[in-house]
């Protein structure tokens, strides 16, 4: 899981990206609104932690322009300010979750699963896909309730298209979710983790649509 993390205050950014990276969550940090992008890309990002408070711009404003832009990617406003009004406005503004500081760092990381979980349409950490079952948090694929060994990168592989099964996914999609921070994976890579993934699930449970990507048979 990749996250987007705007806020200027250092020591609260320090630590919110080393709490991240100990759950396994990749992130960038921005500290100015000027720096933040001017849409939310979802191919890419799957949350964002957004101060309201910024040099540059408001937290408001860039709520305000990604979601006129149609962007979805949940958003989880991180602020100081307490009041009523605040929390309301930041909610109706587009906000998937309002948190006010401080708070407690694993009260947070429950509240991003849960809105990314939202945002995936899953009810819950067990993704249910007939007899395949995908536990993220846990690092866990099994089939008939028995687990299947998967390297890291080929559970990776399978998470990114468990999100909506029964979707293609595009390699392109594919090449930089699963190298957010680095050089985007090439194409030929990915199809050497499809084909071993296909050995170890089940070739009838991932299609290729040639040209364009790959996709999670529904059962």
């Amino acid at each position: 899981m990749h996250i987007l993390l705007i806020e200027d205050d250092l020591d609260l950014g320090r630590g919110l990206q080393g709490a991240l990276k100990l759950q396994g969550f990749t992130s960038e940090w921005l500290r100015r609104a000027d720096d933040a992008p001017p849409r939310l890309d979802g191919t890419l990002v799957d949350c964002v932690l957004l101060d309201l408070s910024l040099p540059g711009g408001s937290g408001f404003e860039l709520l305000a322009r990604w979601r006129r832009g149609g962007g979805t990617v949940p958003v989880i406003v991180i602020t100081a300010r307490t009041a009523l009004e605040d929390r309301l406005a930041g909610l109706d503004g587009g906000a998937d979750d309002f948190v006010v500081k401080p708070f407690a760092t694993p009260e947070l990381i429950s509240r991003i699963r849960a809105v990314v979980r939202r945002s995936a349409q899953q009810a819950s950490e067990l993704w249910s896909l007939g007899e395949l079952v995908v536990e993220p948090r846990a690092h866990v694929a099994r089939i008939g309730g028995q687990p299947v060994d998967l390297s890291a990168r080929e559970f990776q592989l399978l998470v990114e298209l468990a999100r909506e099964p029964g979707v293609v996914v595009a390699k392109s999609r594919l090449s930089q979710r699963l190298e957010p921070l680095g050089e985007p994976v090439d194409y030929a890579a990915i199809e050497m983790h499809v084909s071993n993934l296909r050995k170890k699930i089940g070739t009838q449970r991932i299609r290729t649509v040639r040209g364009v990507g790959y996709m999670l048979v529904r059962e």
